[in-house]
């Protein structure tokens, strides 16, 4: 791989989610090289991956190209490709892009979709882990009201309006309250010849209730804004297969929908080479209080793929990005101490809560001991995502279609510019 040589330690660091993204930029003023790889060109905002498939905004108000985040980082270069390998004997990443030794390396790779070994149900389910998948579920949802349009069928109409959002976390909840907004107020005017009253929003949760790491108030809460807005919650039930047309569950219930929502679980994305201990059952790499990985003293992981096992966090830390975020400053601060043969500071996760939002004007917020909901704790969670998307022009554009689609009560990014097609 052709980067300069130069005599500082080199910094790999795998992955531009929000842990890669805050450690390259913690490095900015340090004696090392940085080099990141990534298999996209630009950092992703996930957060907020489920307005892009609701059509509450474009792809690029949530991507922002990584070479334009460091622009005028002296000490940085990006690649872009994909990592193959870890020779850890060598120091050595084996990429798409050719070999790339390193000093130290950083796997900030995050998550992708977990079925949980069922095949039926990767492949026919829509997931929402990737700018591409938010776009393929966006045209996926406008295509099948253009086809329902068509059918003279009453049971296939019913299908292609019934959505079913599997998985109560947060992403299940904003994308189910997401869908009944679209029910309420925008898709009736685009689609007068259809009756609405067929279509269903369903929230399916395996467990007893949504929001499982929140406050029990805050989960009732968040149920009873689902329930306003029409959603289905149905809890304690676990889907066994799909087709692509009927639902079956474990209980012999069975749903028939051409749209199954694929929002019910992770799984580290890992990259082979490391010792099979390195791993924990969870598909997550087995940390120590430093970020380093087991049994490896240049390599570290964190954010969503590794574990640090704690008293208090035995399978390892939320999978959220403060977490990522605060290791990421954690290890840039150490390898610094280690380059100066300082001893290197140990984690500890500080916890500012946690946020969920459940559509217009009703959102769900615990921080620092304090709970509340509704307008004031939307307002917060718009707030707060404002301030943490990269880039001026991204903050702004996100802003102005909030603001719209406030007083207007519309999304007007319904737009099918790529037809999606199952494989």
């Amino acid at each position: 791989m052709n980067i300069p040589q130069q005599k500082v330690p080199r910094v790999v660091i795998v992955g531009c989610g929000f842990g890669g993204l805050q450690l390259a930029k913690s490095l900015k003023n340090a004696p090392v090289q940085v080099v990141l790889i990534d298999k996209n060109n630009y950092h992703t905002f996930q957060p907020l991956l489920y307005q892009v498939a609701t059509a509450g905004l474009e792809a690029d108000s949530i991507a922002y190209p990584i070479r334009k985040i460091f622009k005028g980082q002296t000490n940085f270069h990006f690649r872009w490709g994909e990592v193959q390998q870890i020779v850890a004997d060598k120091n050595l990443l084996r990429t798409t892009v050719g070999d790339l030794p390193y000093d130290y390396l950083i796997i900030a790779t995050g998550t992708t979709t977990n079925y949980f070994g069922n095949t039926a149900i990767e492949q026919h389910a829509m997931p929402m882990k990737s700018v591409t998948e938010a776009l393929n579920l966006r045209s996926m949802i406008l295509q099948n009201f253009e086809q329902a349009l068509l059918s003279d069928n009453i049971k296939e109409q019913e299908a292609l309006m019934t959505f079913a959002v599997v998985g109560g976390g947060p992403t299940g909840v904003e994308l189910a309250g997401a869908l009944c907004e679209l029910k309420k107020h925008v898709l009736p005017n685009d689609y007068p010849e259809l009756d609405f009253r067929k279509m269903r929003v369903l929230l399916i949760e395996s467990g007893p209730e949504v929001l499982q790491a929140m406050s029990a108030p805050n989960q009732q809460k968040a149920r009873t804004y689902l329930e306003e807005l029409g959603c289905e919650v149905w809890l304690n039930t676990k889907v066994a297969g799909y087709d692509g047309s009927i639902v079956n569950f474990q209980d012999g219930k069975s749903l028939h929908t051409k749209n199954l929502l694929w929002a019910a679980g992770i799984k580290g994305v890992t990259i082979p080479g490391l010792n099979a201990d390195a791993l924990n059952n969870r598909g997550r790499y087995v940390i120590d209080e430093y970020c380093r990985v087991k049994r490896y003293e240049n390599i570290y992981a964190l954010g969503d793929v590794a574990a640090m096992s704690s008293e208090k966090f035995p399978n390892g830390h939320p999978q959220v990005a403060p977490v990522a975020i605060q290791m990421a400053e954690l290890v840039a601060r150490n390898i610094q101490k280690l380059l100066k043969q300082q001893t290197p500071d140990k984690f500890e996760y500080f916890d500012k809560g946690a946020m969920a939002t459940v559509g217009r004007n009703r959102a769900v917020v615990e921080a620092f001991n304090i709970r509340f909901g509704g307008f004031a704790g939307w307002f917060v969670w718009m707030a707060l995502h404002l301030m943490l998307l990269v880039g001026f022009r991204n903050k702004i554009v996100v802003f102005i279609n909030w603001l719209w689609n406030y007083i207007n009560y519309d999304r007007n990014i319904r737009l099918i510019i790529r037809p999606y097609q199952k494989a």
